[in-house]
């Protein structure tokens, strides 16, 4: 008997098809089975599907195109997992097939069904987990992990830098799969280049042949053969970045999230969900336990964990000292930049610093979020600039090469010999970035020597460096070999890494984000510095002398007051007492729709449009619009781009009034408002405005 399926396909929002499609096939299929099924000229993936999402017009059968292929050789997707894209999708305005199929292996979304059949007849490497090499614990350690035994959760470990919270996931992983053989875990991380160090922690615990990794990094084939593990369940443990959330993952019930502060963890294209609360929702929904865990929490994570008569949401754990005998925080020394030589790159208390450090056989590093020689080429004859003929923003001056690059749009051509306005030979770079570090520090430490007589060894690492396949694993080895002396990168080598022979860390110019117009700005900074400050003195026997140098011209200003105690709850208290007091997240909820067109008075016109229709609804749910506006980069790759805040008290209300707002963005995008206009989308709890 002929079945009518409702199969879900890969279809932007902005096609208005964001629901399900009709489909007949020869046999029923389970909710959740792959199947290709033509769309168009095309054929490709769909899933199976509970039923329509969105209302359809009744279409007559003998209109609708049969499936052309089953994939039943694999187990269907849950129907959590579908309950999970069904939630991101309406939570972040997104077509559920969108999210769904952006959410599979690429090369999955390739195979035919016999392919697919002779793909799944290869061995996989299983086994049973093993626990070895467990250190002792901390009674902090000790403590936390029974509180998250006695307890559901979400939990909040807020933890310092080198006080082992790595070590209480792996023991709540060895708990899980100690009770529970065949439960599966899910520890994410913002950044690819921290899964390395940490799949070999977790592989020497439980062993290689249960822990798989997720993401982008990875090639097609090895992300289907890690996705195809976990979806079996012959992966206890998969460990990845943002897009891991999306695993599937049918006995999960425990997942951690590191660094959960971390931006990397909202998705910035297409569907912009983040995946920090994406996990914290799974959990709930799967009856996992949900650890986020950092030493810097998110402001948001930080008021959800305050206490429950008080309204909070986590629970918080604290493990406030590093792990071994005498383990301290590095001392915070704050350099008052206003009183040294004028254009002074590092001051000369600093470089001694360094230098005594490179005689002793310790390692530094020194940390400057910008990467390049200098962020501006400038003449001052007539004050031309390295503007990108394509972009409202600068070119990047990089020396390696002698090119200006934009770092937006990525144009890169040759230095030109002389000023292209005024033709003057004197044009200078302005500002700085590590390239110009990295070659300062070698001229300044020209005559300096390690204990065995050899030069000083300065390694650079920044995006820059490690575009090759391996060129970041091999930096990353050379520094925890002790090869190198002086370490200089971008927030790369921040957060998350396990030096152990660092001592001392310095921030070169971070004043920039203390006036910055971006209300999380300090909030980043603060964890930023905090996250670098980590690095030093990791290990126990050298911790007394590890040090955070602060090069400022506001040496008095509160957060530096509060980073040389360590505080973050003190920090944490007078940024949330501003936010309470202005009215902005955690204590209002946004959103903001980015439109992009030819001409910024059409990006503009659009959201404007849509607003005045928009008018009546968010008065009667309490949610207001504000006027467009262009973004902070106007212009990328000639594409001008504007943008409309949305706020509201209650999260619920801004949701209520997107949902219907939604048919109304289309409207105008099919009148004259919308003549011109490349494409719009919606931005759910944005980090940046």
């Amino acid at each position: 008997m002929t079945q009518q399926l409702s199969i879900l396909v890969h279809t932007p929002a902005h096609s208005q098809v964001a629901g399900t499609l009709s489909y007949l096939s020869e046999r029923a299929l389970a909710p959740g089975t792959l199947v290709r099924v033509p769309l168009g000229r095309r054929e490709t993936l769909g899933i199976v599907w509970d039923a329509a999402t969105q209302n359809q017009a009744e279409v007559e059968t003998s209109r609708l195109r049969p499936v052309a292929a089953a994939l039943d050789a694999l187990a269907p997707l849950s129907p959590a997992w579908r309950q999970l894209v069904d939630f991101a999708a309406s939570y972040y305005q997104r077509a559920a097939g969108e999210i769904a199929l952006a959410a599979l292996p690429p090369q999955l979304r390739e195979l035919s069904s016999e392919q697919l059949a002779r793909r799944l007849k290869r061995p996989s490497a299983t086994g049973a987990a093993r626990a070895v090499g467990a250190p002792t614990l901390t009674p902090e350690q000790a403590a936390v992990l029974d509180q998250i035994e006695a307890q559901a959760g979400p939990f909040l470990l807020f933890g310092a830098t080198g006080s082992g919270k790595t070590e209480v996931y792996l023991r709540c992983v060895q708990t899980l799969l100690e009770r529970d053989p065949q439960a599966q875990a899910l520890v994410m991380v913002p950044e690819i280049n921290l899964t390395p160090q940490l799949e070999e922690r977790f592989a020497a615990r439980f062993g290689a042949e249960v822990v798989v990794s997720l993401h982008s990094g990875m090639t097609n084939p090895q992300r289907l053969k890690s996705w195809l593990a976990a979806h079996s369940g012959a992966a206890r443990i998969v460990l990845g970045t943002r897009m891991a959330v999306f695993a599937s993952l049918p006995r999960l019930r425990l997942v951690v999230v590191d660094e959960e502060h971390d931006p990397s963890y909202k998705q910035q294209e297409g569907a912009r969900y983040s995946a920090r609360d994406l996990a914290v929702y799974r959990g709930k929904q799967e009856g996992a336990k949900v650890i986020l865990g950092s030493a810097t929490p998110s402001l948001e994570s930080w008021y959800h964990s305050r206490p429950a008569a008080e309204g909070g949401r986590y629970v918080r754990l604290l493990m406030p000292s590093r792990v071994g005998d005498g383990g301290a925080l590095p001392l915070v020394r704050r350099v008052d930049m206003n009183h040294q030589p004028k254009h002074a790159v590092f001051s000369p208390p600093l470089l001694e610093a360094i230098k005594a450090r490179v005689t002793k056989g310790e390692q530094s590093m020194v940390f400057l979020n910008r990467r390049g020689y200098a962020p501006v080429l400038h003449c001052s004859d007539c004050d031309w600039k390295s503007e990108c003929p394509h972009c409202s923003a600068y070119r990047v001056f990089h020396k390696i090469d002698r090119t200006l690059r934009c770092h937006h749009c990525g144009f890169t051509e040759r230095v030109p010999r002389a000023c292209p306005g005024c033709g003057s030979p004197d044009i200078r770079p302005m500002g700085r970035g590590t390239e110009q570090l990295e070659e300062q520090l070698g001229a300044l430490l020209a005559d300096v020597q390690r204990p065995d007589g050899t030069p000083v060894r300065i390694v650079r690492i920044d995006a820059d460096t490690t575009k090759l396949k391996g060129e970041l694993e091999a930096q990353l080895a050379q520094v925890h070999a002790g090869e190198v002396d002086v370490l200089v990168g971008t927030q790369m080598i921040a957060k998350g890494h396990d030096f152990r022979r660092i001592t001392l860390v310095a921030a070169a110019n971070p004043d920039s984000a203390l006036f910055s117009s971006d209300f999380r700005a300090p909030e980043r900074l603060f964890s930023l510095l905090m996250q670098a400050a980590g690095r030093a003195g990791r290990d126990a026997g050298i911790s007394a002398q590890s040090e955070m140098w602060v090069q400022t011209h506001h040496p008095t200003h509160p957060l530096y007051e509060n980073l040389k105690k360590h505080d973050y709850p003190a920090f944490a208290a007078q940024q949330l007492k501003e936010r309470e007091q202005a009215g902005l997240p955690p204590y209002s909820f946004q959103a903001l729709v980015r439109a992009e067109a030819r001409t910024q008075e059409t990006a503009q016109a659009f959201l404007n449009a849509a607003s005045a229709l928009g008018t009546e609804a968010a008065a009667a749910l309490n949610v207001t619009l504000y006027p467009a506006v262009p973004m902070s980069v106007q212009r990328v790759a000639n594409v001008e781009r504007a943008q409309m805040l949305i706020e509201s008290p209650s999260r619920a209300a801004l949701q209520r009034f997107l949902a219907g707002w939604h048919e109304v963005l289309h409207e105008v995008r099919q009148g004259p408002e919308g003549k011109g206009l490349i494409r719009w989308a919606v931005d759910v709890d944005p980090l940046t405005i």
